[in-house]
């Protein structure tokens, strides 16, 4: 009887399975704000270090404005035809909130981590290890959601907003600078020097390019299934849905995928900075 009850006694006491997939150490998260507060404070003093990441799509989307598009005239994209400079303003949307989102967590943070000692500082203090990793990811996500917003404002303003459902592309933003924030800084705890944050930009240049985000997925022929790994491209997916009003069940799959990376990011990025803070 006893040998029976064992089993069943080890078994019950198994986390249920959320806590098996999500990092336990983030149940030690008291307060990560502080972290988001600590980052507002340093960009009012440092504001063009803030905006600087969000020039770059928008360089992109002028240019296909003012002469590509004219050059192009019109794509089709699963039976939707766009003006191309339509079809191309929702992927650099969702390309501004991966920029924002992943060089907010890799550089600064391998700043912090490495050279100011800053969460160093931050440990002698209530907060934990889980308090810096998620107030981290967390300054990320802002950035990358006040990028997209100033981002729908700037396609409104040049007349590329063709269904009012494009407010929904904000959150999805959000998902997606939630996504690369978490992963990008999951790198940055890896990073030995400088030198490696060219590997951020060595991935992330192809993404922009070859995420469905200045062609359609069937222009890539045998290849499309190469760009449908990109992180990228799921976000593009929907956020283009959401720009013209079509969106579909199957987004679900697209959305899924963007939650899958950001929870694999945050358990790396949570364990990685209690080891190297804490061990």
């Amino acid at each position: 009887m006893t040998a029976d009850i064992g089993p069943a006694t080890n078994a019950s006491r198994r986390p249920p399975i959320l806590l098996r997939v999500l990092p336990l150490e983030l149940l030690a998260a008291r307060q990560p704000q502080r972290m988001l507060e600590r980052s507002v404070m340093y960009y009012r003093r440092n504001w063009l270090l803030f905006v600087s990441g969000f020039f770059e799509p928008l360089l992109y989307l002028l240019s296909v404005q003012v002469g590509f598009a004219t050059l192009v005239g019109t794509v089709t994209d699963d039976g939707i035809t766009y003006d191309y400079a339509d079809f191309v303003a929702p992927a650099l949307l969702a390309s501004a909130a991966m920029n924002g989102a992943i060089f907010d967590a890799t550089g600064n943070v391998f700043e912090k981590l490495k050279h100011t000692k800053l969460y160093d500082t931050v440990l002698a203090t209530p907060m934990t290890a889980s308090d810096v990793a998620l107030g981290e990811i967390l300054t990320a996500v802002v950035r990358g959601a006040l990028y997209s917003i100033a981002f729908v404002a700037a396609m409104a303003a040049l007349g590329l907003v063709g269904s009012p459902l494009i407010l929904l592309a904000i959150p999805v933003c959000a998902l997606i600078a939630f996504a690369f924030g978490a992963i990008g800084m999951a790198y940055a705890t890896f990073m030995r020097s400088w030198a490696d944050l060219e590997y951020v930009n060595v991935a992330i240049v192809p993404m922009l390019l070859f995420s469905a985000t200045f062609y359609p997925l069937s222009s890539y022929g045998d290849w499309s299934w190469i760009v449908q790994l990109s992180p990228l491209y799921h976000g593009v997916v929907v956020v283009r849905g959401c720009a013209v009003g079509e969106l579909e069940w199957s987004m679900l799959a697209n959305l899924a995928v963007l939650v899958a990376i950001a929870v694999a990011g945050v358990a790396v990025v949570s364990r990685r900075v209690d080891r190297l803070l804490l061990r």
